[in-house]
């Protein structure tokens, strides 16, 4: 069968980057301008849609042939727009991304920078963003322009001649791409996980609107208030600029270099009468959890669902998921006892009743986020997540047998590495109890090669622990897991020695393979991270270590320095996804409907009386073929909105 490649440009009064691709099909005001294609090797051809032409029945037949290929850089926003344009919901299957293809090489996310990478002769026209700003998205009216608040081909026959060749040029990028990757196809197995995630995407989470909206209603009221008494303590213009309140707070002899949380949270300790409620109202108009609601505002479509919360591969160096739009992957976790209480009082708008019963209105709204989202009428949502998916993975890999008796037995692993570390007994009530905190902090930040520092950047000191017992600490966790502290440098030395030798090596069930200036890490799944041009520089002690090239920090493709424990770290979490991966995917396959999936957990929308939590725990926690010995586990809840058990 033949592989179509597809590039189209669309119009809508909607913004794409802030409410995503299907809130912005779904407008009325949606409409695909061009469309760029071409059959295997064949030209590329343009349909010039706004001025009139049709798309001819070949390409029509292939869209809706599963067995015909389809490929796009970010194939998803071709297949929903052309979805929508039709009429007809176009499924996944046949549908191939190269965005997707280069991203398992950890090449960039973008089209014109994964040609510049690669370096392929037809790249992406510079020109383009200014084409697309013209023609794409709604004009401000102005005298000059008719007044008009739209750009049409007749307003600049020229442009909308070089917007064709634009679209061309990316159909002809895209195949370039795609043939230099072409020895590094996407498996079978993660085109089976992308099918499956776009099944998600489609499928969407259903939204409380009535929340949403007197959620933000409530947060704007509230902010008028506190912003008003805060004018009446200080007199500034703007009591919300940072400039101004550094000022205020400077005559009232407190010099503040930066008013971030951390640094307000501080200041309060020693400060009283106006500065103190200052301060605390600083604090409170600094919330930004009203920003989720309007998110969730924005992407919600006519369906009352919101769709396309996660992308495929979006954190390349793992593979795992990442979030968009609403940033699913850090909602605010909930606490307050009276959850439902909190939910109906906002929903009904009785918010001078929230502020009296509830300390803190923001912190209550911050709260709640999770609770937006809903089940359909009929169903309501289990959710079922891995208990310590990456405490587990890494204790299996490095075979520290006592971690793996632990969760074998049910235990709590926080109490049994203080019980490791510090030779007695912990337990979480009884005990040695006041051990488990240090225990539980060691957890969480030494694993990877953490040290002090790292300790310090968990919150070690703000739970109690001495700035001079830091240093012990991490000497008590590395004797007290000696073999992971050795799996960290194994791997270094694997790793280093696969790119010294051009070879391959391996630690345990971990392979080291260079191939084509690449350093491919292959995991127990017979997946593969991917290292591109792998070599050698001096770190910030002076000593050699790893590099690659990839999107750094700064989003531009850069060197980026590597070592043996952050290695252990990327192939765990890449371990945790491919679990996470395959057990959806057997939900799924027993006829479950995944809605969201956050980190390790997964949300589905069951109706009510069908199947239970143990269930679908006990599909979710079977451990594949290649994880044999990892004790892996499932556990879940069933409730009627979204929140953390």
């Amino acid at each position: 069968m033949p592989t179509l490649s597809i590039d189209i440009e669309t119009f809508s009064e909607v913004d794409l980057p802030k409410a995503g691709v299907y809130a912005y099909s779904d407008h009325p005001s949606f409409e695909i301008l061009l469309f760029a294609y071409a059959f295997d090797d064949e030209p590329t051809g343009i349909i010039d849609l706004k001025c009139g032409e049709q798309l001819p029945q070949r390409v029509l037949d292939a869209l809706t042939d599963p067995a015909c290929t389809k490929t796009a850089f970010n194939a998803a926003f071709e297949r929903t727009c052309i979805s929508r344009h039709l009429g007809v919901h176009l499924k996944p299957e046949g549908w191939q991304c190269t965005a997707v293809q280069s991203a398992m090489l950890a090449l960039p996310l973008s089209l014109d920078a994964v040609g510049e990478v690669l370096n392929i002769q037809l790249k992406k026209l510079k020109e383009g963003s200014d084409l697309v700003r013209f023609f794409s998205i709604p004009c401000k009216p102005t005298k000059a322009n008719g007044y008009r608040t739209r750009n049409l081909p007749e307003h600049a026959p020229e442009r909308w001649a070089r917007f064709k060749q634009y679209c061309i040029r990316d159909v002809d990028a895209e195949r370039e791409i795609r043939h230099k990757l072409r020895r590094f196809p996407i498996p079978a197995q993660e085109q089976l996980f992308y099918q499956m995630d776009q099944e998600i995407n489609d499928r969407g989470i259903m939204i409380d609107p009535v929340l949403v909206k007197h959620a933000i209603e409530c947060d704007e009221q509230y902010k008028a208030l506190t912003t008003q008494r805060a004018y009446e303590l200080t007199g500034l213009e703007n009591p919300n600029s940072p400039a101004q309140i550094k000022d205020w707070l400077a005559d009232q002899g407190i010099e503040a270099e930066t008013l971030d949380k951390k640094s307000v949270k501080g200041l309060l300790e020693d400060a009283d009468g106006d500065v103190l409620e200052v301060l605390k109202l600083r604090l409170l108009m600094a919330k930004t959890s009203v920003k989720k609601y309007e998110a969730i505002d924005r992407a919600m479509c006519s369906d009352g669902r919101v769709h396309g919360l996660l992308q495929f591969y979006g954190a390349n160096r793992t593979g795992r998921w990442a979030g968009r739009l609403v940033q699913v992957q850090n909602l605010p976790q909930n606490h307050i006892p009276d959850l439902a209480l909190a939910r109906d009082l906002v929903k009904a708008g009785r918010y001078d009743e929230l502020d009296m019963l509830f300390d803190s209105t923001p912190n209550v709204l911050s709260e709640l986020i999770r609770t937006a989202f809903v089940p359909r009428p009929g169903t309501r949502f289990i959710v079922a997540d891995f208990s310590a998916i990456e405490a587990r993975v890494i204790a299996w890999l490095s075979g520290e047998q006592w971690r793996l008796d632990v969760f074998e037995n049910g235990g709590d692993i926080y109490c049994a590495s203080a019980s490791q570390m510090f030779g007695v007994p912990v337990e979480k009530h009884g005990q040695n109890a006041h051990l488990r905190q240090k225990g539980k902090i060691a957890e969480l930040a030494l694993g990877y090669g953490g040290s002090v520092g790292a300790l310090t950047a968990m919150g070690a000191l703000e739970m109690g622990l001495a700035e001079e017992e830091l240093p012990e600490l991490v000497k008590q966790w590395r004797a007290a897991n000696p073999h992971i502290t050795k799996l960290w440098w194994d791997v270094d030395a694997a790793a280093t020695e696969a790119v010294e030798e051009k070879t391959e090596t391996s630690v345990g069930t971990i392979r080291f393979v260079y191939q084509s200036k690449k350093l491919f890490v292959v995991l127990p799944s017979g997946r593969k991270l991917c290292y591109m041009r792998p070599d050698f520089t001096t770190n910030r002690f002076g000593n050699r270590s790893l590099c690659y090239m990839g999107v750094g920090e700064n989003k531009k493709w850069t060197s980026i320095e590597t070592y043996g424990p952050k290695l252990v770290e990327n192939i765990v979490q890449a371990i945790a996804r491919d679990l996470l991966a395959l057990a959806m995917l057997r939900l799924r396959n027993a006829g479950y409907e995944i809605v969201m999936h956050i980190h390790d957990e997964a949300v589905l929308e069951v109706p009510i009386g069908e199947s239970s939590v143990d269930e679908i725990c006990a599909i979710m926690g079977e451990a594949p073929a290649w994880a044999s010995g990892l004790p892996l586990r499932a556990d879940g809840y069933e409730c009627d909105f979204y929140r953390k058990d």
